[in-house]
């Protein structure tokens, strides 16, 4: 939402300061505000489904949606009413989970069949990732994705072998175990391979033969062996952009260390002045007449 731009000069640049930007105590008490509301409207949504609780608070939760909404419904006409073009918001993501989450209380009070459309409430809570654009989670976001999108060609690869073993033992258990163990064909027996690999275990398919059920021990080791493979990966990668953000690639003119952290002066092994642009302000001092 980078390319939103404010209506005008005035009233409306000051609240798009505070509805859309975060570098202000205002701002960011807005965004800390709107991710309470978000919350509340939601646990609000999911004990109205509760019965009991239904019957004994129906109508504090219908006066309490209706606040919800009436609060979501002036900020969406806060948004609208300060940027420059409106409609390209309302018809952005954001913009659409914004209208989705008041609508479907507005539909039930004038359309019989709007009831059914208040689940769709729940979609509140994907706003809370845009108020999250508060500079101290951007980082970590970006750190997450940058690590997921380096790794993600390691992980593919070790999904693929894990979906190589599981084809290779199903198709032993389905030659090894009877029809009525429930491994009618292969794609059952893949069925029962991912679940056991996974440590899930449903109960609905398994081996009844001494071969089978040792084959299910393998499979079940496997799975808790293979578990740390590609939070290895991922994990490497994160160690790896951190040592990216803090330390640079620049080596040393004197000695070619390299790695030194970004804000460094001078190399932590031979004390070299690191900027070749700029002058080493121990020489200047010397040079200069009056220390003399």
């Amino acid at each position: 939402m980078a390319d939103l731009r404010p209506a005008a000069v005035g009233l409306r640049t000051r609240l798009f300061q505070i509805i859309f930007e975060s570098d202000s105590r205002l701002a960011k008490g807005f965004d800390i505000t709107l991710i309470l509301l978000i919350l509340a409207s939601v646990a609000v949504v999911m004990l109205d489904s509760v019965d009991s609780y239904h019957s004994a608070f129906g109508t504090l939760f219908y006066e309490a949606e209706w606040a919800f909404t009436l609060l979501f419904t002036l900020e969406l006409a806060a948004r609208l009413y300060c940027l420059e073009r409106p409609l390209k918001y309302l018809t952005s993501f954001y913009g659409v989970i914004d209208l989705l989450s008041i609508l479907p209380t507005w539909l039930a009070l004038l359309l019989p069949w709007g009831q059914s459309l208040l689940v769709v409430r729940l979609l509140r809570v994907l706003r809370i990732f845009r108020v999250l654009r508060l500079m101290q989670f951007v980082g970590e976001g970006r750190l997450l994705i940058d690590a997921l999108r380096n790794s993600w060609h390691q992980i593919l690869l070790f999904l693929f072998a894990v979906l190589m073993v599981v084809i290779i033992f199903s198709s032993m258990v389905y030659l090894i175990e009877p029809p009525e163990a429930g491994f009618t064909n292969i794609p059952k027996a893949v069925y029962w391979g991912v679940v056991t690999l996974t440590t899930v275990g449903y109960g609905d398919i398994t081996p009844v033969t001494p071969l089978g059920q040792f084959i299910s021990m393998m499979v079940m080791l496997i799975g808790y062996s293979i578990i740390a493979v590609p939070t290895g990966v991922f994990s490497a990668e994160v160690i790896r952009s951190l040592r990216e953000q803090r330390y640079s690639n620049e080596a040393c003119p004197g000695c070619g260390l390299d790695r030194h952290e970004h804000d460094a002066r001078y190399c932590r092994r031979c004390g070299t002045w690191l900027d070749e642009n700029t002058e080493d302000p121990r020489h200047e001092n010397d040079a200069d007449p009056a220390n003399e």
